[in-house]
């Protein structure tokens, strides 16, 4: 599911154009959960040793975003800058349900080199958005066990990604 080669198969007139919800529910749920996502269009990507104005034919492309998938890594450095979170995060709601299915993270990107305490580099208009599941439906940066069809494995944290080029 979601490999690099799904990028050239989208039909012809094809928009994608998920809202946060859909994303997580349609999108993440289902690749966490070891299910088939139709239509299956976003790549998995192992994001850091991209600079993001390298994503283009990488990842799902649509305008200025780009949708991926991609583990969980507490290292955020590319070859020419790093991703750093800007201490927000929003909650992805269940419109039916009003339950809270998932979590929404930004982060910018920055050229050069990090500095302790936070500081360093030249601060960018690329903006990534990073999707994870709510604590209640996947335990965050963790393993957890997959029960489907009489399987018993252990899957990683899997996080959706869309990068936007303001």
């Amino acid at each position: 599911m979601g490999d690099n080669n799904s990028i050239n198969k989208v039909p012809p007139g094809f928009r994608f154009h998920p809202t946060d919800e859909e994303l997580v529910v349609h999108f993440l749920q289902r690749k966490a959960a070891l299910l088939p996502c139709h239509p299956d269009v976003i790549p998995d990507l192992h994001l850091y040793p991209y600079d993001p104005w390298e994503l283009d034919g990488k990842a799902l492309g649509e305008g200025k975003q780009w949708y991926y998938y991609s583990r969980r890594s507490e290292n955020r450095n590319t070859r020419n800058g790093y991703w750093k979170a800007m201490g927000m995060e929003e909650s992805v709601v269940n419109r039916s349900s009003s339950r809270r299915v998932g979590i929404k993270k930004y982060l910018v990107f920055f050229i050069g080199e990090a500095e302790e305490g936070g500081g360093g580099g030249v601060k960018t208009d690329w903006i990534m958005h990073e999707y994870r599941l709510s604590d209640s439906d996947s335990s965050s940066g963790t393993s957890r066990s997959s029960k489907r069809r009489g399987h018993n494995s252990k899957i990683v944290s899997i996080l959706l990604y869309t990068i936007l080029h303001l």
